[in-house]
């Protein structure tokens, strides 16, 4: 099925998922200091919720997992604010255009960054509604890895703040964080991103209505370029949601 969306054509029956499952064993990635997710049958005394033991019609799981932690999520401002802010109220809108690009971050003392200058460059003239970062190398391994304790690549603040100044709404990047792991408690790029200025009493012209998304992962076979972004996430009242942002490719 194809939709026509501002003159371009987009192929329905084409999607480019990327996002990773969330799984119960050691392939699930994992930051932040966590477990493995649980998925596992409800137990009622003898009665177990899995149709493989055969005293259940249905299979019927619990599933404990964290969206930060544990794989592809969306987040609001509401990750790092004292007043509570939902991702299901602050984002209404799920289709956008976006740009994927490739940054090799570069080495700035013990860490690897990715810079403003990285991000102009990859731009170039294009202003989309979002944009996806894709760091290289793309090993495979990233949809597997443990990343606590690792110190793996972020965004360094003046890129943040330039995408913000550029009018990008949304933040799509395939690690953990935008932020270093280990900042006490700076997190200077997702504050730039947001404009949150004070945590404890957010400005007015904070960005309510963007989101962030995290631990992504976008296959080598997937060229850098233009395309639809349709950003599904569950309709879950917290600050971030297990998400599937799934790409389209615009039809010149």
């Amino acid at each position: 099925m194809k939709a026509t969306i501002n003159n371009q054509q987009i192929d329905l029956s084409l999607p480019i998922d990327i996002s990773i499952s969330l799984t119960n064993n050691e392939q699930n990635p994992i930051a932040w200091y966590q477990n493995t997710p649980e998925i596992e049958p409800v137990t009622m005394g003898d009665w177990i919720g899995k149709v493989s033991e055969g005293k259940s019609s249905t299979n019927f799981n619990n599933i404990f997992f964290n969206p930060h932690a544990h794989g592809t999520h969306t987040e609001c401002l509401g990750h790092i604010t004292r007043e509570f802010y939902s991702i299901n109220q602050c984002l209404k809108q799920f289709f956008f255009t976006a740009e994927l690009i490739s940054v090799q971050p570069k080495k700035v003392n013990e860490d690897l960054v990715i810079t403003k200058e990285q991000i102009d460059k990859a731009l170039g003239s294009n202003f989309p509604e979002a944009i996806i970062i894709r760091t290289l190398p793309n090993l495979e391994a990233k949809k597997h890895l443990n990343y606590s304790n690792t110190n793996p690549p972020y965004l360094e603040e003046a890129a943040a703040i330039f995408i913000r100044e550029y009018g990008i709404q949304h933040l799509l990047i395939d690690l953990p964080s935008v932020d270093r792991e280990h900042d006490e408690g700076k997190l200077l790029a997702h504050k730039a991103f947001w404009n949150v200025k004070d945590v404890h009493n957010v400005n007015k012209d904070a960005r309510f209505h963007c989101s962030i998304t995290e631990m992504i992962y976008v296959n080598d076979t997937i060229p850098d370029g233009s395309y639809l972004l349709n950003l599904q996430f569950a309709s879950f009242e917290n600050d971030a949601s297990p998400s599937k942002p799934v790409l389209y490719k615009i039809e010149k």
